[in-house]
């Protein structure tokens, strides 16, 4: 039975993490049996694991060609394996194990998924009076015992399967799309797209991973409907990404704005092509020196692509919130509902060296991975601080607020006249940057107290809280409407001003104004 994934691409940790795989030169019923326990008890949220018998390893890299398995004795594996599931781990749990010929050696690949009944534990020993049963987690590469701490926050992950993993009774299997299905299983190289138009489509869901119940009550995990429907947003409100351009800045009379929705992946790879052709520009310097010319972009779209498939992975599908990215000539901005885990220090993150301890979106990871769409483990940051470095931009801003609802990705202009190359035609060019008119009632220490305190998104009660003040009208009226006029601060979400998620942050051309003031 293949697998929805390329298995020699797996093999060699292409489309998986390293910590996902294990590799066994030879079958240990124990050994294996502690090991699915382990990734099914996906303690991190990275979507469980495999286990690759047959093939040996060394410092965590297979050996190949591999040893292989007898393939006589593929069979009676499998059925140890099926017994194991019902005998050695509690509640039951059953991988999906499929034989593989790898370099001509038989081997077998066992899928282990996050499990939907978690937290699992498994015998200690298969004696006959073995009753010691021991709740078993991954720690990096490697499988260990869950003790103090770890089996404590094990214990509290009982019933919280993540939400893109959960089954949707509102749906039917029938609202999944074959056609979607098949295109991307000959997209990421799936021996399972040559026999997948002659399944049927519960059997293809259920091999896919994307089915779940028991056989006569059948239904859509979330993450299919999410990828294989043509309308997710019918079951998801604002499964969306709005991209906003403020050709005058966003205090400006003008904008445009176009929304993509549809499957996830045909989402995100739409709203970045019409990022790319409309509003990235390449600026060529020719020298004097030297024959190669710089090719340098207004907005890196390296770190554009990185950010926005970030905010589609990392974001809530519970929220009704679109992830939304505004454009002006200065700076592009990626904000998306809600923030980071608690778990993951803001510091470490604008360094580039923040590691959750917990993914919100395991599957849609895992589906994003093998779609060449994102790198996953703690990547996405590093990448858009390298790819700004490496094309000569100011550093990207990241910004979240106290109760991490929200997380805003500012990606600053690179200006090629600030760094004395030529104009050429494509090229972002300066904007003057003169104070701009603000109403004159707005008392001055209070903008920039304002400016300041806004410089990560901040809501209405926030705002109030650090000034001191009570009277939401008074401080919409009389400082932030005209501070939004004149483009220093701006609204986390334009179209709902009233909205709960509602957050106020300061602006680019806000920035610059207190800086201008002296930071006071």
């Amino acid at each position: 039975m293949p697998l929805p994934i390329n298995i020699d691409a797996l093999v060699h940790g292409r489309s998986v993490e390293w910590e996902r795989l294990e590799f066994k030169q030879g079958w240990d019923p124990l050994d294996t049996l502690h090991t699915i326990c382990a990734f099914a008890n996906d303690f991190h949220n990275l979507g469980g694991g495999y286990v690759i018998v047959g093939v040996a390893e060394r410092n965590g890299q297979p050996v190949l060609p591999p040893v292989g398995l007898d393939p006589g004795a593929l069979d009676a594996i499998q059925k140890e394996i099926l017994e194991l599931g019902h005998s050695a781990i509690r509640p039951s749990y059953h991988p999906i194990v499929v034989p593989h010929e790898l370099h001509g050696r038989a081997i077998l690949v066992i899928w282990v998924p996050g499990g939907q009944t978690r937290p699992y534990k498994a015998r200690k020993t298969l004696a006959r009076d073995g009753g010691d049963w021991t709740y078993y987690i991954r720690k990096g590469s490697c499988t260990v015992v869950a003790k103090g701490p770890d089996e404590a926050e094990l214990l509290t992950l009982a019933a919280t399967v993540p939400f893109d993993d959960r089954i949707n009774q509102q749906a039917r299997v029938a609202d999944l799309s074959r056609d979607l299905m098949l295109e991307f299983l000959r997209e990421v190289g799936s021996e399972l797209a040559n026999e997948a138009e002659g399944l049927p489509l519960d059997e293809l869901g259920r091999r896919m991973n994307v089915i779940g119940g028991p056989a006569e009550a059948s239904f859509p995990l979330n993450v299919g409907l999410l990828f294989f429907h043509p309308e997710p947003q019918r079951y998801f409100p604002a499964t969306q990404i709005d991209v906003v351009w403020f050709p005058e800045g966003p205090g400006g009379d003008r904008f445009t704005e176009k929304s993509f929705r549809g499957p996830i992946q045909r989402m995100v790879r739409e709203a970045l092509d019409y990022i790319r052709r409309n509003f990235i520009s390449e600026t060529v310097t020719k020298h004097p020196d030297r024959a190669e010319a710089t090719r340098t972009e207004n907005f890196p779209y390296a770190a554009v692509e990185e950010a926005v498939v970030n905010a589609i992975y990392h974001r809530s599908y519970e929220e009704r919130e679109p992830v939304e990215v505004r454009i002006t000539p200065q700076e592009l901005l990626v904000l998306s509902f809600p923030g980071p885990d608690r778990s993951i220090r803001m510091d470490q993150l604008r360094a580039g060296r923040a590691v959750s301890r917990r993914y919100r979106n395991r599957r849609i990871g895992e589906f994003l991975k093998e779609l060449d769409l994102t790198e996953g483990r703690a990547t996405g940051i590093p990448k858009i601080l390298r790819a700004m470095k490496e094309n000569g931009s100011p550093a990207p801003e990241f910004e979240t607020d106290e109760g991490r609802s929200s997380f805003l990705v500012r990606i600053p202009a690179r200006s090629p006249v600030a760094r004395g190359e030529g104009r050429e035609p494509g090229a972002v060019r300066d904007t003057p940057h003169g104070a701009p008119h603000v109403t004159p009632h707005v008392t001055p220490h209070v903008e920039a107290a304002i400016l300041a305190y806004c410089q990560s998104p901040r809501s209405l009660a926030e705002i109030l809280g650090h000034l001191g003040l009570k009277d939401r009208k008074h401080l919409l009226n009389k400082y932030l409407h005209p501070m939004l006029a004149a483009g220093w601060i701006a609204r986390a979400v334009p179209d709902k001003p009233r909205s709960r998620l509602q957050r106020y942050w300061t602006t680019g051309a806000g920035a610059r104004e207190l800086a201008r003031r002296g930071g006071s």
